[in-house]
């Protein structure tokens, strides 16, 4: 393993995710250093496991909240903490299993040679990917293009990706919104209009099922709500800013 990095660290938003959280957390660890954790309310016994391994790997610092407050909340948390020790850049991953710990090096190289970008993971789906999972994100990734005037967002819905944490904490600070499932297409679509430029990275993603231990808190009605509320939100930003976005994706010669 390469020496613990001093700009980018793995940041890992947990909620109930099971006894599967120590094997993500693992192979996370096995591929950079440092790995955050921030436990958002859990009650499953999983801050007391998460804080036992991290008692014998100076690489493993763990956050625990007290109670749950929405996985944007969770990684705002975790950013505002790492930034005031230095750190610049994030990678969020899921802690479920989803996500390919495998790519952590790929995706921070990426980073590090344009520190000024987000680096976004693109889901490679397996044959078994759930239909409806799979489909229905293709509606929220049209809406996210539509309001970037298509700046490159190969998917708003995967959370494994790289965010230069000072623009994006500014961005949350400013509003009340991005602090639930909300977060993951509300953050690049703000950055985007901030100017962050997104480029994109294949990532395979695993459904797992639940004799695999996959744990999902996803409830579809709920959920759909939310992003629809969030792009008809967004839509109108998107309005007030389109002349500046007009500038910027076509500017005179």
């Amino acid at each position: 393993m390469q020496q613990p990095s001093c700009t980018h660290l793995v940041l890992i938003p947990s909620y109930n995710p099971g006894p599967g959280v120590l094997e993500t957390v693992r192979a996370a660890r096995a591929q950079w250093s440092p790995v955050w954790v921030v436990v958002d309310g859990s009650t499953d016994g999983s801050a007391e496991r998460l804080l036992a391994l991290a008692e014998h790997d100076e690489g493993l610092h763990v956050i625990v909240l007290s109670e749950n407050r929405g996985k944007g909340a969770a990684v705002l948390e975790g950013m505002e903490q790492a930034v005031a020790r230095g750190f610049t850049h994030a990678l969020t991953m899921d802690s479920d299993g989803q996500h390919p710990a495998e790519l952590i090096p790929e995706f921070m190289v990426a980073s590090q040679a344009e520190p000024s970008v987000m680096v976004l993971g693109k889901p490679v789906f397996s044959a078994d990917a759930p239909a409806l999972r799979v489909n229905g994100r293709k509606v929220s990734n049209w809406w996210a293009n539509f309001e970037t005037l298509w700046m490159g967002i190969g998917d708003s819905l995967y959370g494994f990706r790289v965010y230069p944490m000072t623009p994006l904490i500014r961005i949350m600070r400013g509003n009340r919104w991005m602090r639930r499932f909300d977060f993951d297409p509300e953050a690049v679509v703000r950055l985007c209009w901030a100017g962050v430029r997104p480029i994109n990275r294949d990532a395979p993603v695993r459904y797992l099922s639940a004799s695999e231990g996959g744990v999902s808190h996803f409830r579809y009605l709920r959920d759909n709500v939310l992003l629809t509320g969030m792009h008809t939100r967004l839509f109108f930003g998107f309005l007030g800013r389109l002349p500046a976005l007009l500038l910027r994706r076509f500017p005179s010669r």
